[in-house]
């Protein structure tokens, strides 16, 4: 199809043709970036937390008063726990996964390194992989005789007695692809602190950072340590049971750690599975305002479409006579105003590219965003075209049906 006659009917209209490319412009830029940020949202939602979260409860409590007896209760908790009937596993933790905070440090595979290669999070607590089904690839799991209280680590640190800390480490496959690609990391170092040195005896397949503060293989960079819990402020009883026993074994634990220890109050208790939904409530609601937003701006847009294509038709009605009268079947009228609405919304696209880039790169400065993919832009571009050309086609199936009469009427 000849689309010199589309442009210069387009020319004779640059101020209306120039706002709906802006309109379809913004709205491309926008959309582009709308989809991304969905895109990331899905993602951190969907992330592999590496346990077994359909098989998992948890109890976070806090003393009243204050306790001298706290190992032998933690050790009366425990027993009372595995007790009751249908649970595997149970464990004291420091922090959970999905929890807002994180305990994290600096790893390096050289005391020497200036910068470290890694931040990872760390978890404590005996009996941690079993309870929490967290999978081993690759070496074994902490042995009973490599465990120390954490009370006694402190005091190791502070009299620098660092020979007598546990020297070994259970650490995720992320990390040790980052730290060591392309080798084994069994019987690896690794070093934290002060440059102590830790041998890594296992490789875990997954197990998610508790506070999610970076994504990509970041998120997966955690560490389980040989240290015991005491009873402490945010750390909780993890506890592990058949999926379809988990509200009954939380309603009886309750009742257990209640009968062996009055004199403390539960700040938490909860299904993993809630833990992770109730994780993620903000992350739910800001993709549905930003699948709102981006469902408002393309209706807009395409309200926007139709009533410039209808505006057009209805002054165009005399030419439209003309055409059929000299032999333009309804499938060249309809074709016309497709092709003129194709044009303005590629305008529009091309410049919506420039935009989108631009608000990518505002992302990345201000919010510390990944860069957006290239394939998010045809993504936009595919959807704006739908849009548009859907949009049209009622005006341009009214133009198409504009009988040849029409030319012999007088103004």
């Amino acid at each position: 199809m000849d689309i010199r006659p589309i442009l210069i009917t387009l020319r004779r209209h640059k101020f209306t043709c120039c706002l709906l490319v802006l309109q379809i412009a913004f709205t491309c830029a926008i959309v582009c970036n709308t989809i991304f940020l969905i895109g990331q949202r899905l993602d951190r939602m969907h992330v592999v937390s590496g346990i077994a979260e359909q098989e998992l409860v948890y109890v976070e409590l806090a003393d009243i008063g204050t306790r001298t007896d706290g190992d032998a209760r933690i050790a009366a908790d425990l027993a009372g726990l595995q007790s009751i009937p249908g649970v595997k596993a149970a464990a004291l933790l420091n922090q959970l996964p999905f929890n807002l905070g994180s305990d994290n440090f600096d790893v390096r595979t050289d005391p020497a390194q200036r910068i470290a290669p890694l931040n990872a999070a760390q978890y404590m607590g005996e009996n941690l992989v079993k309870t929490l089904g967290v999978r081993l690839e690759e070496g074994r799991d902490l042995r009973p005789e490599e465990y120390i209280d954490l009370s006694a680590v402190n005091t190791l640190l502070s009299q620098k007695q660092y020979d007598k800390l546990p020297a070994v480490v259970l650490i995720t496959r992320a990390m040790a692809d980052r730290l060591w690609p392309g080798q084994e990391a069994l019987g690896k170092q690794i070093y934290v602190g002060q440059g102590l040195p830790f041998t890594v005896v296992g490789v875990m397949a997954n197990l998610i950072r508790p506070g999610m503060d970076r994504m990509g293989p970041g998120v997966q960079y955690s560490t389980v340590w040989p240290i015991r819990m005491p009873m402490l402020s945010g750390t909780a009883y993890a506890i592990r049971c058949a999926a379809q026993d988990c509200d009954q074994v939380l309603k009886t634990a309750l009742v257990k750690l209640k009968k062996l220890d009055p004199n403390r109050i539960v700040l938490e208790k909860d299904t993993m599975e809630q833990h992770r939904s109730d994780f993620f409530q903000n992350d739910r609601a800001m993709t549905g305002i930003l699948v709102a937003v981006c469902i408002a701006l393309l209706v807009v847009t395409s309200l926007g479409i139709v009533g410039l294509a209808s505006f057009w038709v209805s002054q165009r009605n005399r030419s439209i006579g003309v055409r059929r009268a000299l032999g333009a079947t309804r499938g060249n009228i309809l074709r016309y105003f497709q092709t003129e609405n194709f044009l303005l919304t590629t305008m529009g696209i091309a410049l919506g590219m420039v935009l989108a880039y631009g608000i990518n790169l505002f992302l990345i400065v201000h919010y510390e965003l990944p860069r957006m993919p290239v394939t998010y832009f045809p993504v936009g571009a595919l959807i704006l075209w739908a849009i548009g050309q859907a949009a049209v086609l009622g005006p341009a199936l009214r133009a198409a049906a504009v009988p040849p009469v029409v030319a012999t009427r007088t103004v």
